[in-house]
């Protein structure tokens, strides 16, 4: 070996140092030109629509879904053009346009995969919600479609008021407070426990940990997981928190306790106890006051009203299940809400 040769030194921190950079520039690079091209595609499928959408003002036939216009175009484009245009496609091809009129009001960070699923979506809070939440989680299309069966927007926008269901279609899901990191109810379906004839609270523990990326995204914004049966030695006794997660937007502990039945009195004297602990003994400087969530499948209101009266820690009782909603009924719920929201708001005036 010369003298002008270098030799690399395995272990060399500074040869890592340079692998590493090399590395963020590649990976960044690639998710450049991802982005382009996805925007590139969902550009073109915007302007398809477009010309669509003339067509049909012009006094042509109109192009509903099955006609004979997408159809044709859709066997035409696909003589020309190769595979990409089912007729499926080129009907969300012209809605795309027909929903996002102005082509500056679609997202440019989403693919057409995503686009597809939104457009499925009819009402434009709920469909103006996951496309923001898709934007600033980076949800993939699996992750949308997961948040979309089990109903997101109406659990959440069922605990809200109007301005914050308008904003929540505005903006996203919003963590200021620890009531916003709250679900009704949380959705358990990627448990597989419904196929079980008999599970108990330790198999409900177990599952959840065992499907963490799809705990989180049930969650929500913010957790990090700390671990589970974390143990608490009070007086030479040992006591154990089912899950305990750290929210870093609250900058808090978040304690949760499950139960498969019903949430009894003594559950929320239990979590109490657990959040005094926690507040003196685990919280650090810049640490916020822990919150305590009691899950469970049912609960009576006026039994946990008088159970959670004067507790000045932070409780809250949710429910759980181990199914998706019934969409028919999410929905009937948020249409009654919301027009009865109208109703207040038009009788105030």
């Amino acid at each position: 070996m010369s003298k002008n040769d270098v030799q690399i030194v395995v272990g060399d921190s500074d040869y890592d140092e340079l692998l590493r950079r090399v590395g963020d520039v590649i990976q960044k690079g690639r998710n450049s030109i991802a982005a382009a091209v996805n925007n590139a595609i969902v550009q073109s499928y915007w302007e398809i629509g477009q010309y669509i959408v003339e067509y049909e003002q012009k006094g042509h036939a109109k192009a509903e879904y099955g006609s004979d216009v997408l159809n044709r175009l859709s066997r035409d484009m696909t003589d020309r053009y190769g595979k990409g245009f089912s007729r499926s496609n080129v009907f969300y091809m012209r809605k795309i346009y027909s929903v996002y009129p102005q082509l500056q009001q679609h997202s440019n960070l989403l693919s057409w995969s995503h686009y597809i699923e939104l457009l499925k979506l009819d009402d434009e809070l709920e469909r103006s919600f996951y496309e923001k939440e898709c934007e600033s989680e980076h949800w993939g299309v699996r992750e949308l479609k997961r948040q979309m069966k089990s109903m997101l927007f109406h659990r959440i926008a069922l605990s809200s008021d109007k301005n914050e269901v308008m904003r929540l279609a505005r903006e996203g899901q919003v963590i200021e407070k620890p009531e916003d990191i709250l679900r009704e109810p949380y959705v358990f379906e990627f448990t597989g426990l419904p196929q079980l004839p008999v599970y108990g609270e330790g198999d409900l523990e177990e599952a959840l940990v065992s499907n963490l990326s799809q705990f989180f995204l049930e969650l929500g914004k913010g957790f990090t997981y700390v671990g589970r049966q974390q143990k608490l030695v009070i007086a030479g006794r040992t006591y154990k928190v089912d899950l305990v997660f750290y929210h870093r937007i609250l900058k808090c502990f978040v304690l949760v306790d499950l139960k498969r039945g019903e949430v009894q009195h003594e559950d929320i004297g239990q979590m109490n106890f657990y959040l005094n602990y926690y507040r003196e003994e685990m919280n650090t400087e810049g640490d916020t006051e822990p919150i305590g969530i009691v899950l469970g499948v049912y609960q009576d209101k006026v039994v946990m009203q008088y159970a959670l009266q004067n507790i000045t820690n932070q409780v809250f009782v949710s429910r759980y299940q181990l199914y998706l909603p019934e969409r028919a009924q999410l929905e009937a719920e948020f249409r009654r809400f919301m027009d009865g929201a109208e109703s207040d708001k038009g009788s105030g005036d």
